[in-house]
């Protein structure tokens, strides 16, 4: 593969997975985590994102030596594990995609008025519009690109509208007033759970880039991807605290808008259009893809035709969505099914990394599985107890 299209390969498989976190989710967990824990919230972002790294790092580095994808791992594991994590994946999957398309649609409708269901179908329609052309791969790493650079700009500029107390920011970081773990993991299932976490490692592996040889890059795709991603939450948490540290009051109903509205006025409110419109779409098409590659394997037909299958799961998303509106109920059980496939999928991940069978004469880094470990078992600690103290709530009346 020729340097410079290997370089444009890694930095659209760093995009994809970044564009892939940031959706309509993450702009809201940023906005109101912003507003419950003002300055402090800088704390639990750096350490997720020190928990993110150690996550794609492992992840990425198996799927490359190993030069499969996760459910193929995963069966070379045990048989039929590889079936089991891609029937979560995929109904993770779709229930964010339904969530993405409502945002996207909700973007559109800041941006021109139209009803949100309107604005969803033109989204899916553009969507689909990038699996439709020859070369969809690279049209999908060029999406993610541009606009996540957009997403960059616009939200830089509301930052800068906004005059958050910088020192106030950075001394917090480090030492917090207030600490709240399940904010933590929060963020690392919605940066790097589910899907997610997948996205930029196929994606290479799909684009040749895999082997041994080519750790070096992967591991600098990943951390360029977590550094996208965190990047553009770091300059919202920036943009929130500066309204919030005016007194200024956020609308519950749409915590993101009102922050972009209160820090820029009218153009601030559009803006947000534009941000919400390219979160969403680019979640969209991360969404779709990454989740259609888990189920690649079941048969032979699905790879023939993959861009038609990658379209069938947007349609299916945009119909749900359109039939049944907001799908409050579903896009929680996601969440917590989105906590639980994080230390299922990395510990498979892990036991993998030690099977010569799947990885060869590959060493993995002791550093890295322990980091690993650690990860799978706070991860599933939370995940399982938020998930038991919500059951009650989720299914009463």
């Amino acid at each position: 593969m020729k340097t410079k299209l290997k370089g444009e390969v890694l930095l659209g498989a760093a995009f994809l997975m970044a564009t892939s976190a940031v959706g309509p989710g993450f702009l809201t967990q940023t906005t109101v985590f912003t507003q419950s824990l003002g300055a402090s919230f800088g704390f639990v972002i750096l350490v997720s994102v020190i928990i993110d790294v150690g996550v794609q790092l492992n992840i990425w580095r198996v799927i490359a030596v190993a030069q499969q994808r996760a459910p193929e791992i995963a069966n070379a594991v045990l048989p039929g594990l590889g079936v089991f994590i891609s029937i979560l994946i995929v109904t993770g999957g779709l229930a964010f995609n339904i969530g993405n398309v409502a945002g996207a649609g909700l973007g559109l409708q800041v941006l021109t008025g139209i009803s949100p269901e309107l604005g969803a179908v033109v989204s899916a329609g553009a969507a689909i519009g990038i699996f439709m052309v020859k070369e969809a791969g690279k049209a999908m790493d060029r999406l993610a690109q541009l606009l996540g650079l957009l997403m960059i700009l616009l939200i830089l500029y509301v930052v800068f509208t906004a005059k958050p107390p910088l020192q106030e920011a950075v001394v917090k970081t480090l030492l917090p007033d207030k600490v709240e773990v399940i904010t933590i993991i929060t963020l690392v299932g919605g940066t790097v759970g589910g899907y997610i976490t997948f996205a930029g490692g196929h994606r290479l592996l799909d684009a040749g880039v895999k082997g041994s040889q080519a750790l070096p890059q992967v591991i600098t795709s990943a951390i360029s991807g977590i550094a996208v991603a965190s990047f553009i939450r770091i300059l919202l948490f920036l943009a929130s605290l500066g309204v919030v540290a005016q007194g200024l009051v956020i609308d519950a109903a749409n915590p993101p808008a009102s922050v972009f509205a209160l820090a820029a006025g009218q153009i601030g409110y559009k803006l947000f259009g534009i941000v919400m419109f390219a979160a969403a779409i680019t979640s969209v098409v991360g969404s779709a893809y990454t989740s259609v590659s888990f189920i690649k394997f079941f048969h032979p037909a699905i790879p023939q035709h993959e861009n038609k299958v990658i379209i069938g799961f947007i349609l299916v998303s945009t119909l749900i969505f359109i039939s049944v509106g907001k799908p409050v109920m579903l896009l929680i059980l996601a969440g917590a099914l989105n906590g639980f496939i994080l230390p299922i999928t990395l510990g498979i991940i892990l036991v993998a990394a030690y099977r010569s069978s799947v990885v060869g004469n590959y060493r993995h880094p002791t550093w890295l599985t322990i980091f690993g470990v650690a990860v799978v078992l706070i991860m599933a600690w939370m995940s399982g107890h938020v998930f038991w103290s919500q059951l009650p709530r989720l299914f009463s009346g």
